[in-house]
């Protein structure tokens, strides 16, 4: 169970990482998606608090990491 769930959770946070234009963008709406999905999956296991530090940090990651060209959902709800 513990391994599907970091499983769900990184795909959920490198696939979720990439919304708005800029680095910044991309790497705070991952973050915040990421440690939405993090929590939901944790609470799952137990640890809420843990799984959304984990899916914050790797939602910021694949946010930062990704470009506006791989892919583009719009322009981000707080700009």
């Amino acid at each position: 169970m513990r391994k599907t769930s970091l499983a769900l959770l990184a795909l959920a946070g490198l696939s979720l990482g990439a919304c708005g234009y800029s680095t910044g963008d991309r790497a705070v709406s991952g973050g915040l998606l990421g440690a939405g999905a993090g929590g939901l999956v944790g609470s799952l296991s137990g640890n809420a608090g843990a799984g959304a530090l984990i899916g914050g940090a790797a939602g910021a990651a694949g946010g930062a990491l990704t470009t506006g060209n791989d892919v583009n959902l719009g322009r981000p709800a707080w700009r």
